[in-house]
C-alpha cells in the first residue's frame, strides 16, 4: 500500500470514527482561544477548562488582560504546569496586542508567532479554529501518530507537518488534525498500547512494519 493510499484509507476511518469534531479547550472568541491554548502546554485540556473562566473573568479582552499584572494570573492557574512563565507570557502576549495590533488578535502565523509564548503549533490552532484558514497543527500526539501510521519519518514536528500537508486534501486538515488528537486519546495511548486492539493500528502499523523488514532483506 502506498503512503497516500494509506493516508486516504486513514482519513476515511477517522471521518466513520469522528464525523463531527469540537475544539477542545472552552473559548468565545480568537483572544480567549489564544490564551487557552498558550495554558494547554503541558497539562490536560481538562485541567485548562477548569482554570480559565475565573481567568477570563479577570480578563476577558486583551485591554483587560494587559492591565493585570502576572502574580494576579498566577493566582489562577497556577494548578496548570508551567504555571509562572505561562502567566508572563499572558500579560506579555495582551500588552503586545494592545501596542500592535490595537486589542484584536491577528489573523496570520508571522504575527502570532512574534507575540511572547506563541509557537508554531499555537499559531496554526489559532488560524484553524479561530479563523477558519487551512493548517495542520502537530503536536507530540500527532507526531508520535503519524509514526507509528507510516505516514511520517520525520525526526521533529516541523517535517511531520510538511508530510501531513502533502498527504491531505487542504480542505480536510483543520477538521483532521482535531480527529487525530480524539483518536490518539480513545484508541492510540503513548504507553501500554496494544497495536493489535487499535482500530487503525492494527492494519497500518502492521504494514509499516512489513514494509521495514522487506527492505532489510
Amino acid at each position: 500500500m502506498t503512503k497516500k493510499a494509506r493516508a486516504q484509507r486513514i482519513q476515511a476511518q477517522l471521518d466513520e470514527l469522528f464525523p463531527t469534531v469540537e475544539p477542545a479547550l472552552d473559548h468565545r472568541d480568537p483572544f480567549t482561544l489564544l490564551v487557552a491554548v498558550m495554558l494547554s502546554a503541558q497539562t490536560t485540556d481538562k485541567k485548562v477548562n477548569e482554570v480559565t473562566p475565573a481567568l477570563f473573568a479577570l480578563g476577558p479582552s486583551a485591554e483587560r488582560m494587559a492591565e493585570r499584572t502576572p502574580e494576579q494570573v498566577l493566582e489562577i492557574i497556577r494548578p496548570l504546569g508551567l504555571a509562572p512563565g505561562k502567566s508572563k507570557n499572558v500579560v506579555a502576549m495582551s500588552k503586545l496586542l494592545m501596542e500592535r495590533h490595537q486589542g484584536e488578535v491577528p489573523a496570520n502565523l508571522a504575527d502570532l508567532e512574534a507575540l511572547p509564548g506563541v509557537g508554531h503549533k499555537t499559531a496554526s490552532v489559532v488560524m484553524a479554529q479561530a479563523f477558519d484558514v487551512p493548517a495542520f497543527p502537530v503536536d507530540t500526539h500527532i507526531h508520535r501518530l503519524a509514526w507509528r501510521w507510516g505516514l511520517s519519518e520525520g525526526k521533529n514536528v516541523e517535517q511531520t507537518e510538511r508530510d501531513l500537508m502533502a498527504l491531505f486534501p487542504k480542505d480536510s486538515w483543520n477538521k483532521l488534525h482535531l480527529q487525530i488528537i480524539f483518536f490518539g486519546r480513545q484508541y492510540c495511548p503513548a504507553r501500554s498500547h496494544k497495536p493489535d486492539q487499535c482500530p487503525i493500528c492494527c492494519w497500518a502499523f502492521a504494514d509499516k512494519r512489513r514494509r521495514a523488514e522487506a527492505s532489510r532483506t
